[in-house]
Formats: C-alpha cells, structure tokens, sequence
C-alpha cells in the first residue's frame, strides 16, 4: 500500500523524507519550519487511499473505465441509457464471461428453492416476467443501453439482474462509544456461491447519474442493481437475505437498495424508500448516514417492515449491544456480538475490519466492505478465483470522493457511444 497518493507522493516516500529531515537539523527555525512542512505532507500522504497503479482503459461518452491497483473502476455518467451502454462497452469481456458463467453454465443446474428444485436460468426468466410491472421503467432503460454496448441479448442481461434476489449474508454498524472516536463504521459480508465465480467479474461502479445522486455500487460486471454502496451523501447500505421466496409481486431488492443509493439523502430518506416501495421476499438491510452518525437494522417482507436501532432488542437479535446494529444468524449473530462487546470502544478501520473475519463470514463469503460514511473511505475485499473466502483475502482502500474527482486519460482509447435508433414516424 505504498502507492502514490496526493501530490504523487506514496507513503513509503514520506516517511523517507521525514526521516532525512529529522536527521538534518541544523537550525531550530529551520527545523521547525521543514517539520511543519513534513508533516503537512506525510498527513497528506496518508490521508487517502494509497493507489500503486492507476490506468485509465478506454473511454466511451463521459464514462471511462480504470484499473487502480489491479481493481477495475467502471466511472459511468449521464442517462440510463447512456451509463448502461458505457458499462457494457467498457466492460465488454467481463460482462460477455459473467452472463455466459450465470445463465449458460450454472444456470442449468438445478437449485432448491424451496420445497422446489427449479433450474436458475428458469427462476430468473419468470422473476423478471413477475417484476417487470414494479420496476421504473429508467432500469430497463439501462439495462437496453448494457445490452446494446456489450453486444448481448437483452433477455440475458435482464434475467441476469434478478440474480441478486437469491443473496445471504451478515451486516453491522459500529458507532459513538463503540469505536475509538465516535466514528461510524459500517461492515457488510456477502455470503453467496464463490463456486460461480461472480469474484472474477467484480467491478466498482462510480456512478453519476443525471439528475441524481452520485454513488459507489460494489457490483460485478452486467448487474446494475445494487446489494453493497455508498452515496455522496454519505449513506451506505448493505443487505442480507431471509426467507419467503415466491413472494415477488414487488420491486426487485437489488433495484430498491440502487433507489437508496441514488436517490436518498439522508437515514430517514433511506428507511422512507423501503417503507413506501413494494416490497418482495424476507430482507434485512443495515444503512448508515455519516452526516449524522446514525445507523439501523431494517426486517422488511412483502407486506411487514421493522427498524431496529442501535441496542434495540428483537426476537431475533437478543442480545443488543450499546451503539451497534448487529444483524446476522445463528451461531455467525452470536460471535459478531461477541467480538462487538469485547472490542467495544475500541473499535478503528483496522479492527472494525477483523469483525468480518471468518466464524462470521461462512465459506461462501463472496465479498467483505466496510465503509466509513463520514469520510467516504471503504475497503474492499474479494473471494479469490479459487473460491477462498473473502475475509481471507487482502483489501483494497478506496475514497468515494476521490474517485469522483478522477479524471480519465484522454489519449486512452475511445469507444464511441451509439444512441438508440429512434423509432420513425
């Protein structure tokens, strides 16, 4: 993590420099004045996210796609259409593989759902007839724009994106008392089948949509539903799946978690969208606000929604911790408590990290984010290819606002961007 950070200079580079300086005094007003100046520049330094590498790939329209330290960072910016055919063009190969791996090959083994075993491809066909009614029309627009740069099927594409409906996992916030300095810190495990290799077509999405606000969606590449993000308003959610599959006369969970990202401002803005949306299936969500310091548990179903605040009891959550939000299952809920109350007011990035670690996240642990709302600031971590946990692998730092502030190459290839044909008179 010694990459190049503001002012080009990486960490490994400041510290040098504070050390020869520290070892030249020669003069008291000249030590004092080239201390400040290093010190200035080492907090600068270390103050964001260290990238060893950035490199832009191609441009397509206002999008672009980069690669920072071996992550590809998908920047998409303008209409629906306009982002989802960036997304596909930039993204072509990763998208292209991800579809084939989903609905070609895994999706013609059979799956139980229930007391049913259906194929996957069959289930997402007929989920996203189901749906269709309840999804705003600008996501189809996308998902058009996504078929169109990829140069797949628009019918892959759209039962692709109902995957996310199947998902499992654990979510926390830790805040106030519970850290070190009262800063709110927000982890998600995603626990969901390393065996399909959703890891080797990971993406982040820096998107900015027109008229809406700007936001990090921890994806892979073809899905532009959300199930880990972040916003410029300093929201983040995360989610976790429950039970009453069948229950699909609503708008998809991925769809309702992107409206969050993109169209709330504050916690209650958030809380409103699930409250007032039609809902699906059994889901728990954590969402946080880093303007207030303020985060809660939501049980939502099709026809029921519950918010669980920080220590707050429930059925399901027996054993409250002050200034946390805890959610998780059986014996994963019990040591996520107990690495909360044993750390408790302890808590830093490093160690709000560990709270992931494995005993917490299952076997399957596709991906792990904490993000750090006030700051924008989140850290990543990927199953690896040969479907080791996530929580065993190494993170990847990253700053929301940074990454909005990036510019790309302009020498790097230019994809031109095809609008849609207009339909004649």
């Amino acid at each position: 993590m010694d990459g190049v950070s503001l002012c080009g200079i990486s960490r490994a580079s400041a510290r040098c420099v504070s050390r020869c300086f520290n070892s030249a005094r020669k003069s008291a007003r000249a030590n004092a004045a080239l201390s400040a100046l290093v010190t200035l520049v080492v907090a600068l330094a270390l103050s964001l996210p260290a990238h060893a590498l950035a490199q832009t790939v191609a441009r397509c329209g206002d999008g672009w796609l980069e690669r920072i330290d071996g992550y590809p960072v998908l920047h998409l910016k303008g209409t629906p259409y306009e982002m989802g055919y960036q997304h596909g063009a930039l993204a072509t190969e990763l998208v292209r593989e991800n579809l084939h791996n989903i609905l070609d090959l895994q999706g013609t083994a059979s799956v139980s759902v229930g007391p049913l075993s259906v194929k996957p491809r069959w289930l997402m066909d007929a989920v996203a007839v189901q749906q269709r009614p309840f999804v705003p029309p600008r996501y189809f627009e996308e998902m058009e724009g996504l078929a169109a740069g990829a140069g797949v099927p628009l019918r892959d594409v759209q039962a692709a994106n109902f995957l996310p409906e199947l998902f499992h996992c654990s979510g926390f916030a830790v805040m106030n008392s519970a850290t070190s300095d009262g800063t709110l810190y927000h982890g998600r495990v995603l626990d969901y089948k390393c065996d399909w290799h959703l890891q080797d077509h990971a993406v982040l999405v820096v998107a900015e949509p027109a008229g809406r606000i700007p936001f990090v969606n921890v994806t892979w590449a073809g899905f532009i539903g959300s199930v880990t993000g972040m916003n410029a308003k300093h929201v983040a959610i995360g989610e976790m799946g429950g039970g009453g599959q069948g229950h699909w006369d609503g708008e998809p969970m991925a769809l309702l978690v992107r409206e969050v990202l993109d169209r709330a401002a504050d916690l209650d803005a958030a809380v409103a969208i699930f409250r007032d949306r039609p809902r699906t299936c059994q889901y728990f969500y954590v969402i946080s606000d880093g303007n207030t310091n303020r985060a809660v548990g939501i049980q939502a179903t099709w026809d029921k929604l519950k918010v669980v605040q920080p220590g707050e009891a429930d059925p399901m959550l027996p054993k409250p911790v002050k200034d946390c939000v805890l959610l998780s299952a059986g014996d994963r809920y019990k040591e996520l408590v107990r690495r909360a109350e044993a750390n408790f007011g302890k808590f830093d990035a490093d160690s709000a990290r560990h709270l992931m670690d494995s005993g917490v996240a299952m076997k399957s642990n596709l991906h792990d984010v904490l993000f750090a709302p006030a700051s924008t600031k989140f850290w990543v971590a990927n199953a690896s290819s040969d479907a080791k946990p996530a929580a065993e692998q190494p993170y990847h730092a990253f700053q929301l606002s940074e990454l909005l502030q990036r510019h790309p190459d302009q020498a790097a290839k230019l994809i031109p961007l095809v609008e849609p044909a207009q339909p004649s008179n």
